[in-house]
């Protein structure tokens, strides 16, 4: 037979527990680890921000790495929310490339974004070269088009466009979509 024991003579138990122990060490402890966890998070934040940067081709946000000379909970926390702006703010532009209509349009007609058949890869069909020109850090970094997301693909097409070369590597799904 099972001896059940009140829950509340357990929680008081524990809570007495806790009013005995010292309070000078415990805090000190919890704050450095928490101090340590918003750094952690603020970098994060950070990597996050300058990857979707860097993916649109645009200047990646700077910083003076504060977090690493203040021992603020307070301030640390206002960076943790300023870099969290910052990088959802960087995925909202990310995930709306400016021609993303037609990009769309041309993906309809080429294939999966994951299409992982050489010679053209994604749902753009890029081939090596293509990619090696206008998504260097993304095809270094992940691997082949069929690895990206569509936003890394369609920005990746997007520096193309902005490049000069237009929607000329897609002639017939171009033409198809209207704009050729």
């Amino acid at each position: 037979m099972k001896v059940r024991r009140p829950r509340g003579l357990l929680l008081a138990l524990i809570g007495s527990l806790a009013l005995a122990a010292p309070a000078g060490a415990g805090a000190a402890q919890s704050d450095e680890a928490l101090a340590n966890a918003l750094v952690k998070e603020i970098g994060q934040h950070r990597a996050h921000t300058w990857h979707r940067q860097r993916v649109m081709g645009i200047r990646r946000t700077r910083t003076t790495f504060l977090e690493r000379r203040v021992g603020s909970l307070d301030v640390l926390r206002q960076l943790r929310d300023t870099w969290q702006a910052r990088a959802v703010r960087a995925r909202k532009r990310l995930i709306r490339p400016p021609h993303r209509a037609a990009w769309l349009c041309i993906h309809r007609h080429e294939g999966s974004w994951k299409d992982p058949n050489a010679p053209y890869y994604g749902g753009l069909q890029m081939d090596i070269t293509f990619q090696r020109t206008y998504g260097r850090y993304l095809l270094r970094r992940k691997g082949t088009a069929n690895r990206w997301t569509p936003a890394e693909q369609m920005w990746t097409a997007e520096k193309a466009l902005r490049a000069g070369r237009g929607f000329h590597p897609w002639p017939n799904t171009a033409r198809r979509c209207g704009l050729l």
